[in-house]
Formats: structure tokens, C-alpha cells, sequence
């Protein structure tokens, strides 16, 4: 059977090919993943200001008001410039679901991964809201976070997708990574959403409650940042097995950037979180730290998904190198039995 330059049956080739996206849909992708980690940085400056209860009620501002009111002062201006944002958020998940209806029958996983970024949306805003009733409650705080770093990993999947060519969706490859790198890339992975979780647990248990009068998880800070280290550690130790691999067997170069740009977010942040830590964590440090989480759960989300994934921008080259090495395989047993 003759094979087209991405290695795609000639036969195949020549049917209806999945539609690519287009540059709009690429670039509300790519807004959403920035909307994301925005929205979690402003609500750092709203927790660090002690702004979290500027608007007593949810949804109105107060019991009378949508909109802050002047009583309410600086932290009522804080807390409802950041509810605002909401709406920049929801305006760029329409944008992007509307961005993806013409091409939904084609390319179902971004018609999906649009509608899982819009849902998200509300599902935030509900948490947020709970967080306000409870009076900033720690445990629902935390979960607040974790779900905005869900979203992120989501943008991540989708500015990826956004950028398969028509020859990507039509090729068919190994996983980027080889079977020896893929596990650590796995553990890598786990370990990334476990430093991020405990690193929640310990915010719980700080200083920096978002209300004067806020209660705290109950934990020793102390304790849970010993504990919170762990996965830090392991997770460095993983990078450094991942940059052996990558480089010792000429792994893909899309492979060895993602897990270069995921190593330098891992040492910046773990050198951010030991400043902040023994300078008792100032609020400009603490919150470099929460944009430094966001970059390391996109960072990780990246690699993940560059490493494992059998679809990746530019992938159809590996597709031709793939098919080109199965032909020399096949010629060279041929030629043996001969």
C-alpha cells in the first residue's frame, strides 16, 4: 500500500480529513489558559489584602447591593474587581465554544474540551460563592484553588489540540516518549498535582487567611511544610532521571523543552518557596508563589501530555519517521530470509 508523506495510508489521505483549527480558535485557547491563571493570581491579591469578605454575600455584593459600595472601602473594591473577572473568563468560553461550533463534527475533542472550559466557569463561581458564605472557610478555599489548576491543565490539552495540522490528526504514532521515560514522566506528573495539593494544605494553615477573623485549617504549619517538602524532592529527583533520559537517548526535542521548561518552573518555585518561607512569608513572595503553582501545573500538564499523547503538534513527522523504520524493518527480514 503506498503511503503519503505523513506515513497516512494514500487511500485514507484521500478521504475527508479532519478540519484543523483555526489561528481564532488557537488564540482563545491560548487566552483561556492566561484567563486561568489570572483569575487565580487576583484572587491571591484578594486572600493577601485580607479582602476576602469585601463582599459580605454571594451573589450580591450585600444583602441590597449587586456592586460594592463606598462603606465598603478598599477591600470591597478588591474583592468585586475580582468577581468581575468572572466575566472575562465566561466572555472568552463562549467566544471559544462559539469559535468551535462550525468544526464540532470534525473535531469532537476541542468541541468537548470548549464545553469542559465554559462548565467550569459556573462550577468556579459556585465554589467562590460557598467560600464567601462560610466565611472563607480553608478547606473550601483550597478547593477553590485546585479547581482553577484543573482548568489550567484542561487550556493546556486545548492549545495543543488547537495546533494539530490536518496531517497530525491524520497520523498515527508511538507516544513521544519512549517506554522507559514515559513512567517517569507519569510519576513526574503525580507528583506535580501532590506538591501542588499539599502546598494548598499548608496556605490552609498560614498567616494569610483572606479575612482578619478567617479560620484556619488547624494543622502546624510547620509540620505540613515539612510534609508538603516531600513530593518536592521527589519531584526534582524525578526531573533530573527525565533529563538524563531525554538527553542520553536523544529523546524528541518537543519532549526535552517540555520537561527543560518544567524543570526551570520546578527550581524557581521550590527557590520561592523556601525565600517566603524563612523571610515568614511576605505577601509579594506569597503571591509570586500561587502564579508560580498555576505555571508548574501547566508546566507539568505540557509535559504529560507532549510525552504520552499519540497526537502532538508537528507530530506527523514522527508519523514518516515511524513508517520509515517500520519499512527498513520489514526490507531487512526480507532480505535475511532471502
Amino acid at each position: 500500500m503506498s503511503q503519503t508523506s505523513a506515513g497516512v495510508p494514500a487511500r485514507q489521505a484521500n478521504s475527508p480529513q479532519p478540519a484543523a483549527a483555526g489561528r481564532l480558535i488557537r488564540n482563545l485557547a491560548v487566552a483561556s489558559l492566561v484567563a486561568n491563571i489570572v483569575i487565580v493570581v487576583t484572587g491571591g491579591a484578594v486572600r493577601l489584602t485580607a479582602s476576602g469578605l469585601g463582599c459580605p454575600e454571594w451573589p450580591l455584593c450585600t444583602a441590597d447591593s449587586l456592586v460594592t459600595t463606598p462603606e465598603m472601602g478598599l477591600h470591597g473594591i478588591i474583592e468585586f474587581g475580582n468577581r468581575m473577572l468572572t466575566f472575562v473568563l465566561t466572555a472568552i468560553a463562549f467566544a471559544t465554544v462559539f469559535s468551535v461550533w462550525r468544526v464540532r463534527a470534525e473535531r469532537r475533542d476541542l468541541w468537548w474540551l470548549s464545553i469542559a472550559l465554559l462548565a467550569g466557569v459556573p462550577a468556579q463561581a459556585v465554589i467562590g460563592g460557598i467560600t464567601v458564605l462560610t466565611d472563607l472557610n480553608p478547606w473550601v478555599v483550597g478547593l477553590h484553588f485546585l479547581a482553577s489548576t484543573v482548568m489550567i491543565s484542561v487550556a493546556v490539552v486545548m492549545v495543543n489540540r488547537s495546533r494539530l495540522s490536518a496531517l497530525d490528526l491524520q497520523a498515527r504514532h508511538a507516544p513521544l516518549a519512549d517506554g522507559s521515560l514515559r513512567p517517569v514522566l507519569g510519576a513526574i506528573g503525580v507528583l506535580a498535582a501532590l506538591t501542588v495539593v499539599l502546598g494548598v494544605v499548608v496556605t490552609g494553615s498560614g498567616p494569610h487567611a483572606g479575612d482578619h477573623g478567617a479560620a484556619r485549617n488547624g494543622l502546624n504549619p510547620d509540620l505540613i511544610t515539612r510534609i508538603h517538602v516531600v513530593p518536592v524532592y521527589l519531584l526534582v529527583f524525578a526531573l533530573a532521571v527525565a533529563l538524563y533520559l531525554v538527553f542520553r537517548r536523544g529523546a524528541d526535542a518537543r519532549v526535552r523543552k517540555a520537561v527543560l521548561l518544567l524543570g526551570v518552573v520546578v527550581l524557581a518555585q521550590a527557590a520561592i518557596g523556601y525565600v517566603q518561607h524563612f523571610l515568614h512569608l511576605p505577601i509579594a513572595l506569597v503571591a509570586l508563589h500561587m502564579l508560580g503553582a498555576c505555571l508548574l501545573t501547566a508546566a507539568a500538564a505540557q509535559t504529560v501530555y507532549i510525552g504520552f499523547n499519540k497526537q502532538v503538534p508537528g507530530g506527523a513527522a514522527v508519523a514518516v519517521e515511524q513508517a520509515r523504520a517500520a519499512r527498513n524493518t520489514r526490507s531487512g527480514r526480507r532480505a535475511a530470509r532471502k
